[in-house]
């Protein structure tokens, strides 16, 4: 098997169609089927089982997985020592964090960075997964979680504090929440619970016991916007929600805090690029 087939086989097993695959890959569908199609020719055994909802993978293919992610891990980690020795100012630098994030610090990172080394090029995805440095979907992340990785390196960028908002115009209708009461009486807007499990417990370390959750969100923008819609008590970075003229603060002595990590492969720490990226990064989150 050689790795062409073996990165086919895998987008196939982890995304179970061929179009998903394909997608993955950046390849037409009908490549993907060819090569599946002279990989089992060539093993002489079948891979996966075609089902109305998908591939689903055959005992031999169970145990082909062992085999191409071998492959795949030498691959990536020849790709990623390439490229922590290459001194170049340009190039790509795929880089991950949250919305939130992006808006208020990041891009304008990037900005910088572009007007430092306008060869780097950029690619920047906003969302609440964790994407898999390993596996080089992302060179750099900025992530809430310090990752437990030991081929990870990770730095701490800041320490953040949160607070329960509303719109003046919720609490005119509805009152100021009263401490210790569980939210009785009040709509939250939370997080859903694959983003923050902890939101269906607690906001700002207010348990939401006698709460009505008015909507669940996966974005941080999101959780933003439809707190100024006046949807209800939303928990949410102080930094962000001050200076919001659509907010007000509820008990301004109530905060709860996270943590921000700039997340690398420490392969890619000698890449200037990726560093010079890096360092740009850094600077925006000056310590407190």
């Amino acid at each position: 098997m050689d790795w062409d087939n073996a990165r086919i086989f895998l987008a196939i097993y982890r995304k179970g169609t061929l179009r998903a695959a394909a997608g993955e890959l950046n390849i037409d569908q009908a490549t993907v089927g060819r090569r599946l199609n002279a990989l089992e020719d060539s093993l002489g055994a079948r891979l996966f089982l075609r089902t109305p909802s998908g591939y689903m993978a055959t005992p031999a293919g169970e145990l082909a997985v062992t085999a191409a992610e071998s492959m795949e891990q030498a691959a990536l980690r020849f790709q990623r020592e390439m490229q922590g020795i290459d001194n170049r100012l340009s190039g790509i630098v795929r880089v991950t964090t949250s919305d939130t994030m992006a808006s208020h610090f990041v891009i304008d990172a990037m900005r910088r960075l572009h007007l430092t080394h306008p060869e780097i090029r950029i690619v920047l995805s906003t969302g609440t997964e964790i994407t898999s440095l390993t596996r080089r979907e992302a060179d750099l992340a900025v992530r809430t979680l310090k990752p437990t990785s030991p081929d990870l390196i990770s730095r701490h960028l800041t320490r953040r504090t949160m607070g329960l908002y509303a719109t003046p115009g919720y609490l005119k209708e509805r009152g100021i929440p009263l401490p210790g009461t569980g939210l009785a009486g009040h709509d939250i807007v939370i997080y859903q619970g694959t983003v923050a499990p902890r939101h269906r417990e607690k906001i700002c370390l207010e348990p939401v016991t006698h709460a009505r959750v008015a909507i669940e969100v996966n974005s941080g923008l999101m959780l933003l916007e439809a707190a100024r819609k006046g949807m209800g008590v939303a928990e949410l970075p102080c930094h962000m929600a001050d200076g919001d003229p659509q907010l007000t603060r509820i008990w301004p002595d109530r905060v709860d805090h996270y943590d921000v990590w700039l997340v690398m492969h420490s392969d890619l720490s000698r890449s200037a690029r990726v560093r010079a990226a890096a360092d740009a990064i850094i600077d925006s989150f000056p310590q407190n």
